[in-house]
């Protein structure tokens, strides 16, 4: 099987982004790698590596690495989780590698130097973005098969959403020709809740006829963020749970393409 990049993008927090990069990298892990690239580590956290600026090497060294030229051992520093998943972690030191990165010839495809070398070795990659469009999530979308867009059911999407398909096309056009949109993915959704209702009927009218909605909504449940402090996926702490079952149809959307 090819390698499918995926970045999970979305510039407003809130979203649910990182429960979904987790939570559909271990679901779709035959043989997966999950990439931190949010210089808040919340990834590497939720993944049970609770104090992340105490790692020596993280994405930030291989960045760095990139753009000296010299990367020896892409892999260095890749953590084994227990679930059957790869973790490139991320620490604070990200955040002090944007002016770097920036100032770098070829600039957008840092994090594309890194990946090359190593994607081989996995059936998917699933990168959880920054919650900004600065060069890090740039990077993200240029190493990236597709983009997929968690939009949290708690508030209507409006100019933010604009920005973010904006930057997509650009990156598309001008770096990536190859990137497309994998679907956006409504997340905290609770059917009890007019407002709810309302961002999915809006989400679906507005986007879907350019864009892949997909069928899944993931719940809001209290058991998403139970699993994240326990260092987990939803699916070894809740696995009959709905936001397990929500994340496996999740999956299987995304494996049928």
């Amino acid at each position: 099987m090819t390698c499918r990049t995926i970045a999970v993008a979305n510039q407003k927090g809130g979203t649910a982004k990182t429960a979904t990069a987790l939570s559909l990298g271990v679901a779709l892990a035959r043989t997966g790698l999950l990439v931190d690239a949010d210089p808040q580590g919340d990834l590497t956290k939720s993944l049970g590596w609770r104090d992340p600026d105490s790692l020596e090497t993280t994405l930030a060294t291989h960045l760095s690495a990139a753009i000296e030229g010299s990367d020896d051992d892409p892999a260095a520093g890749m953590l084994r989780h227990r679930e059957g998943v790869d973790l490139m972690p991320s620490n604070i030191e990200l955040a002090a590698m944007e002016m770097a990165v920036f100032m770098a010839m070829s600039r957008e495809r840092m994090m594309g130097a890194w990946l090359a070398p190593i994607k081989s070795d996995y059936d998917y990659v699933i990168v959880d973005c920054a919650p900004t469009l600065g060069i890090i999530p740039i990077n993200a979308l240029a190493a990236a098969d597709s983009v997929l867009i968690p939009v949290s059911a708690e508030y209507l999407p409006a100019s933010g959403m604009t920005g973010l398909l904006k930057t997509v096309a650009r990156v598309r056009r001008q770096i990536n020709p190859g990137l497309s949109v994998e679907g956006i993915l409504v997340t905290l959704y609770d059917s009890r809740n007019n407002l709810a209702r309302d961002v999915e009927r809006t989400v679906r009218g507005q986007y879907g006829k350019a864009y892949r909605v997909f069928e899944t909504v993931v719940p809001r449940a209290v058991s998403a963020a139970e699993a994240a402090a326990a260092g987990e996926s939803v699916f070894a702490y809740d696995p009959e749970g709905k936001v397990a079952a929500s994340f496996s149809r999740l999956a299987e959307e995304v494996r049928r393409g």
